[in-house]
């Protein structure tokens, strides 16, 4: 398998969880968010290296959690940017030359498992850009701005994205170059290679990968762990 290396961006301050600090600092089942992210990948036998990419005012304490859990595949933790896409892009470049594949991973998304990490890495190893998404249960309509109803929207043609979502190197490293010099920003890296024209394949991810981004994502998260555990 091809060398992999994991970008956790972790530089987002979330407001909607009225915290007053960043979220992936947040205590959850006795630990913070960010460390349940990084010890997944910490685990897996098949990751190499691992790039944090944080706030300013942040670095100090994801080195200090980095020590404090002696998490040894962290080779960097770097300055994230203004938007989630420069950070990102600031993580691929920390990345050693060793590296072929790229997975890019949300630090507040601490439920992903072992088993499933895997089983991704394993269905999307003959896609050059692959995610995961997950079926909606709810009818989605698009509407304009003053919240007039335009259409309903076909359920079966649409996913909801998640990370993991990997890469080749090459190609992510591309579509960022391309965005750099054109101004674009996209909502996440899939986009960026889908405004490039590269295929991105999707896959189907887990109910339970959520984002923390509510308190109420935080009880979910944390009655979600206590489930595993019994």
């Amino acid at each position: 398998m091809a060398k992999i290396g994991i970008v956790i961006p972790a530089a987002g301050q979330g407001k909607r969880m009225r915290a007053g600090h960043n979220k992936q600092f947040l205590i959850l089942k006795g630990q913070p968010i960010l460390a349940h992210t990084v010890r997944l990948f910490e685990k897996s036998n098949v990751v190499s290296e691992i790039v944090i990419v944080g706030a300013e005012g942040d670095i100090s304490v994801i080195e200090d959690l980095v020590d404090q859990h002696e998490f040894k595949k962290v080779v960097a933790i770097c300055k994230g940017g203004a938007l989630r896409q420069d950070s990102v892009y600031a993580g691929v470049r920390a990345l050693s030359p060793i590296i072929q594949r790229i997975v890019v991973h949300d630090g507040a998304r601490p439920l992903l498992t072992l088993p499933i990490f895997h089983q991704f890495l394993e269905e999307t190893q003959e896609y050059s850009a692959a995610i995961m998404g997950v079926s909606l249960k709810d009818t989605v309509k698009r509407v304009n701005l003053a919240g007039n109803v335009l259409e309903t929207l076909p359920r079966e043609h649409l996913r909801a994205v998640q990370t993991p979502q990997i890469f080749n190197r090459g190609i992510l490293e591309d579509a960022h170059q391309k965005a750099v010099s054109a101004g674009y920003y996209g909502t996440d890296d899939a986009s960026l290679l889908e405004w490039v024209g590269y295929p991105v394949q999707i896959v189907d991810g887990m109910q339970e990968n959520i984002k923390i981004t509510t308190p109420e994502d935080l009880w979910l998260a944390e009655r979600i762990l206590a489930q595993r555990e019994k």
